[in-house]
C-alpha cells in the first residue's frame, strides 16, 4: 500500500512540475508581430553591448515609426536606458516596441553597472523627422 501511495504521488509531482516548467514566449500575440504593447513594428534595431561599448555609436530612428529595439549582450552583463524614449532594457526584459513621437537627439547609457568602464558607456538615438 505504501509503495502504491508513493508511486502515485511520485506521478502527481512529476506532471505538477512538468506543467510549472512552460516557458513564456518573448513574442506574443501567437507570432504575428503585435506586442504587448499593442503596436506592430515596422522596423527593428539591434544594440549589441559588450564590456564597456555598444556596437554603434548613434543609432537612428524616424519619428512616428514603430520599431522593436531588441538588446544584445555579446559580452558582459548590460542594460540600455533611454529616458528620452522611457525604454529600459536588460537581461529580463530584452526588446520592446516603441514608437517615437518627436524628433531629436536622446543620450542612451548603460543601466546595468558592468564595471570600470561602465560610466563611458554611452551613446546616441538620433529620431529624425
Amino acid at each position: 500500500m505504501k509503495k502504491t501511495l508513493a508511486v502515485v504521488f511520485s506521478c502527481v509531482l512529476i506532471l505538477v512540475l512538468s506543467a510549472c516548467g512552460a516557458s513564456k514566449s518573448d513574442d506574443s500575440a501567437s507570432g504575428s508581430g503585435v506586442t504587448e504593447t499593442g503596436v506592430a513594428p515596422s522596423e527593428e534595431l539591434v544594440i549589441k553591448a559588450t564590456n564597456y561599448a555598444f556596437d554603434q555609436k548613434e543609432y537612428h530612428l524616424k519619428k512616428g515609426v514603430p520599431v522593436k529595439i531588441t538588446l544584445e549582450n555579446d559580452e558582459g552583463n548590460h542594460g540600455v536606458l533611454i529616458p528620452g524614449l522611457e525604454l529600459q532594457l536588460d537581461g529580463k526584459n530584452k526588446s520592446a516596441v516603441v514608437t517615437p513621437e518627436k524628433a531629436g537627439t536622446f543620450e542612451m547609457a548603460c543601466s546595468v553597472f558592468c564595471g570600470a568602464g561602465h560610466s563611458g558607456m554611452i551613446a546616441k538615438v538620433i529620431v529624425d523627422e
